[in-house]
C-alpha cells in the first residue's frame, strides 16, 4: 500500500515543504536597502538578523512532520485523511501568518516582495487534495470489497 498514488502525493508534499523551510520567503526594500525574509528570522543589510517570523518555521516544520507521518500509515486511512486535513488547514494558516508578518509586525522593514517560493505551500495544498481524494477512493474500495466477503 505504500506505494499507492497518495504516498507519491504525500512525499511531494514532504519535500516541497523542506525546499519552502531552506529558501527565502520574500525581501524588504527601502530606498537605500534589503532585507531578506525567511520562514525563520529577517536579515537585514548589515547582517542583523530578527527572529520575528519564527512562527512560519514552526508551522511549516508540523506540516513537513504531518506529511512524512501520514505517508507511513497506509493502513488507516481515515486518520491519514484527518492528518492530511489538518495539514492543509496548518498551510492555509501558513499563509494568513505570513500576510500577518508581511503587512503588520515587519512593515519597518520596507516594502515586501513575495519571492516565487511563496506559491509552494498552495501547490503544497492542492496536493492534499489529491491524496485526500486517492485515499477516499481507497476507503471506499476496500469497504465496498469487505461487503462482498
Amino acid at each position: 500500500m505504500i506505494q499507492r498514488i497518495q504516498s507519491v502525493y504525500l512525499f511531494i508534499v514532504f519535500v516541497l515543504l523542506i525546499i519552502m523551510m531552506s529558501v527565502s520567503v520574500g525581501h524588504f526594500y527601502t530606498e537605500t536597502s534589503v532585507a531578506e525574509m525567511s520562514n525563520l528570522c529577517v536579515t537585514t543589510a548589515d547582517g542583523a538578523s530578527d527572529y520575528t517570523p519564527w512562527a512560519l518555521f514552526v508551522l511549516l516544520l508540523i506540516s513537513t512532520a504531518l506529511s512524512f507521518v501520514t505517508i507511513f500509515l497506509y493502513k488507516k486511512r481515515m486518520l491519514q485523511i484527518r492528518l492530511t486535513v489538518f495539514s492543509s488547514i496548518v498551510l492555509v494558516g501558513y499563509y494568513i501568518t505570513c500576510a500577518v508578518f508581511a503587512v503588520s509586525t515587519l512593515s519597518a522593514y520596507g516594502s515586501f516582495t513575495p519571492s516565487w517560493s511563496v506559491c509552494l505551500p498552495f501547490v503544497c495544498i492542492i496536493l492534499n487534495w489529491l491524496a485526500i481524494r486517492a485515499i477516499g477512493k481507497d476507503e471506499v474500495l476496500v469497504r465496498a470489497y469487505n461487503t462482498i466477503r
